[in-house]
């Protein structure tokens, strides 16, 4: 915008008299673009991000949620009225490589957002996940006991713990495997599996991993009802177990393939650096019971432009 994206916002927002102002931080990524995305109509967005684009109709402001003093700014010139906290180091193999910077991201700078969040009277949602469990004992409800297995399940863990301490309203939503469209800096984890689907090459997936997976448009609209009205913890779980290699039969008729080229592996063949737990599905009729209703995902996955785009070439 070549000026202060905050003095622009300030000076700019025509809505602030009559719509809530929700900061979104990770907006550039998978989830919190989606977010972002469901917000527009009802919500005053600020996407925070470190330089990507983020979705039309949303002020976004160049930030780091590890930046303290520059969060701090960030408050004291949006006033936020409700802050979603989707920023995170989310692949479990980096965080087992980079356990220091993992504590950072995830732990240490979710704590501090918590604690602007009680200081300025702003509600708060933490994305947080299913790999909080060891995937010994599904389903898991929100009163199952967490027993992370890696560094980020045991620093989302950690998250909760000290976000939760330092801010009595805070609504931890632990979400599962998510999937749909994405912006340009970020992808789903279909997105490599469409492109080997469509590419007639060979793709291995898991038959022994189970998850609840769940659309991210859903998924966002999901949280964004939940805000203000729920604290506590809530598990935003898809409506059906599947295994990876199950949903990737169900993308591959999706995408219109007769016969799609995928094995079957166990885990044990494939030496990743984070342990990855059998199944960590998670039970979530407490969301269902307040009005959370995700498809289920072959109709979800028809709805992904991702897909239909693919599926028509």
């Amino acid at each position: 915008m070549g000026q202060d994206p905050l003095k622009y916002f300030m000076r700019q927002n025509l809505f602030l008299s009559f719509m809530d102002t929700l900061l979104v931080t990770g907006a550039s990524g998978f989830l919190g673009w989606n977010i972002c995305l469901a917000a527009r109509q009802q919500w005053n967005v600020v996407g925070l991000c470190h330089s990507s684009e983020i979705a039309r109709g949303v002020t976004r402001v160049i930030g780091d949620s590890i930046d303290f003093a520059g969060m701090d700014r960030i408050f004291r010139e949006i006033q936020p009225d409700a802050v979603i906290h989707a920023a995170a180091l989310s692949d479990p193999n980096y965080c087992e490589l980079h356990p220091s910077e993992s504590l950072r991201v995830n732990v240490e700078a979710s704590e501090h957002i918590a604690q602007l969040c009680s200081r300025n009277g702003a509600r708060c949602a933490f994305i947080s996940t299913d790999l909080v469990f060891d995937g010994e004992q599904p389903p898991y409800s929100e009163k199952s006991l967490v027993n992370p297995v890696g560094v980020y399940g045991r620093h989302k863990a950690e998250a909760e713990k000290r976000m939760s301490q330092a801010f009595a309203g805070l609504l931890v939503c632990r979400m599962p495997l998510m999937f749909g469209d994405a912006p340009p800096a970020a992808k789903s984890f279909i997105h490599p599996m469409i492109d080997s689907l469509m590419g007639g090459k060979d793709l291995a997936l898991f038959v022994d991993e189970f998850r609840t997976p769940v659309a991210a448009a859903d998924a966002a609209r999901g949280i964004l009802s939940l805000v203000g009205m729920v604290t506590g913890t809530v598990h935003l779980g898809g409506k059906v177990r599947i295994s990876r290699y199950d949903f990737g039969r169900v993308l591959g008729e999706c995408l219109g393939l007769s016969d799609p080229k995928i094995a079957a592996v166990f885990r044990k063949d494939l030496v990743m650096p984070a342990p990855r737990p059998a199944d960590v599905s998670l039970d979530s009729s407490k969301a269902f019971s307040l009005g959370y209703d995700p498809d289920k995902p072959r109709v979800a996955l028809m709805k992904c432009a991702c897909v239909k785009n693919r599926g028509n070439q």
